[in-house]
C-alpha cells in the first residue's frame, strides 16, 4: 500500500500565503505591537480584532486569577528550551500539565483560553473547510454530519459552525472529548454564541467511535499519543467516517519549537500553555513517520499536505479504497 504525499500551500488550506505569514512571525520577533496591528489589519479586522483585542482583558482577567496549578508540579514537568532544541531528533512524549489528573478547573480553563487564541490565529480550524465544502458541493440538498474528536476547549467546533452559517451549508456538529471538564467548556462557549454545536465525553481511544458521521475531524491530539494509541485512532475514525478524516497536528522540527514557545508565551499568560507548547511538539510526529501511522493503520490511498506555520494534514477517504 502507498500513502500519498503532497507539499500543499497555505492557501490550499488556510487561506495564508507562506512567504506573508513569514514576515508576520518574523515581525513577532522584533515588535509586538506592531505585529498585533499588522495582523488586524491583514485581517480585515473584525475576528482577529476581537481576539487578541475585544477579547483580551476578559481572557487576562480570568487567566490572571486562574493559574495556581503546583509550582513543583511546573518545575518538574518544565523542560528548558535548548534541551528540547537538542533532543528533537528523537520524538520524546513526555507527560503535559493538561493531562495531569486533578488539575485545577480554572487552571484548565484558563489554558484552553489560551489555546483557542492560539488556534484563532493559525486559523488550525480552516485546513478542514475545502473538504467540507466539498462534500456540500457533492450533495447540496443532503445534511452533513461532522465529528470532532478530542475537541478540547471546543474552538475548532465554534470555527467550523460559524464557516458552515457564513456560506450556508447544512452542517450539523459534534465534538467529543475525554475531559469533563473540557466538554463543560466547549459547550458553554458554543451556548454563548448561539450556536447549534453538540459536545459529548468520549475516550477515543478505549472505545469505537459514534458512526453516521460523514466528515470526522482531530486537531491537535495525534502528538499526545503513544504509537500504538495514534494508530488505534487512526482505525477508529477510518471505520466510523461514511466519507473522510482529517487529522490536523504539529511537525516535530526546530522551526516549529521556535515559533511555539514565542506564541505561547505572547498569546497566553497561561503557565500550562508555555510549558506544555514546546512540549508538545518535542511528541510531535515527522512526516515520514505519520506516513508509518497510515500505512500501518490501513489508510491505503492518504495524502499528507504540509503547510504553515509547520503543520500538516492528513487526508483518508473511503473512495480511495475502490481507486
Amino acid at each position: 500500500m502507498e500513502t500519498g504525499f503532497r507539499v500543499g500551500t497555505a492557501a490550499e488550506l488556510s487561506g495564508f500565503s507562506t512567504s506573508r505569514d513569514q514576515f508576520v512571525w518574523l515581525t513577532v520577533l522584533l515588535d509586538l505591537k506592531h505585529f498585533v496591528w499588522l495582523g488586524v489589519e491583514r485581517r480585515g479586522g473584525a475576528q482577529l480584532a476581537a481576539t487578541f483585542l475585544g477579547l483580551r482583558h476578559d481572557m487576562d482577567v480570568q487567566e490572571r486569577s486562574l493559574e495556581r496549578t503546583s509550582a513543583e508540579l511546573q518545575a518538574a514537568l518544565a523542560v528548558p528550551l535548548p534541551v528540547l532544541w537538542r533532543q528533537l531528533s528523537q520524538r520524546q512524549l513526555r507527560p503535559e500539565l493538561m493531562d495531569q489528573p486533578g488539575l485545577d478547573p480554572q487552571a484548565h480553563q484558563a489554558a484552553l483560553l489560551g489555546l483557542a487564541r492560539i488556534n484563532a490565529f493559525t486559523r488550525s480550524a480552516a485546513c478542514f473547510f475545502p473538504a467540507i465544502r466539498r462534500l456540500a458541493r457533492q450533495a447540496p440538498t443532503r445534511r452533513l454530519r461532522l465529528l470532532d474528536v478530542a475537541c478540547g476547549g471546543g474552538d475548532t467546533v465554534r470555527a467550523i459552525c460559524r464557516m458552515s452559517q457564513r456560506e450556508g451549508i447544512d452542517l450539523e456538529v459534534h465534538g467529543c472529548d475525554i475531559s469533563a471538564q473540557a466538554v463543560a467548556v466547549a459547550s458553554a462557549a458554543a451556548r454563548a454564541e448561539g450556536l447549534e454545536a453538540q459536545i459529548f465525553q468520549a475516550d477515543a481511544i478505549g472505545a469505537p467511535l459514534p458512526s453516521g458521521y460523514h466528515l470526522i475531524t482531530t486537531s491537535l491530539f495525534l502528538h499526545h499519543l503513544i504509537e500504538p494509541d495514534a494508530e488505534t485512532l487512526l482505525r477508529s475514525m477510518a471505520a466510523a467516517t461514511l466519507d473522510q478524516l482529517l487529522v490536523h497536528d504539529l511537525i516535530r522540527s526546530h522551526q516549529d519549537l521556535l515559533l511555539t514557545w514565542i506564541g505561547t508565551r505572547l498569546l497566553s499568560r497561561s503557565p500550562i500553555v508555555q510549558i506544555d507548547g514546546p512540549l508538545s511538539v518535542g511528541g510531535a510526529f515527522r512526516l515520514d513517520e505519520v506516513a508509518r501511522l497510515a500505512t500501518a493503520a490501513g489508510l491505503a490511498g492518504a495524502q499528507i499536505t504540509r503547510f504553515w506555520p509547520e503543520r500538516f494534514l492528513l487526508s483518508w477517504r473511503r473512495d480511495a479504497l475502490s481507486t
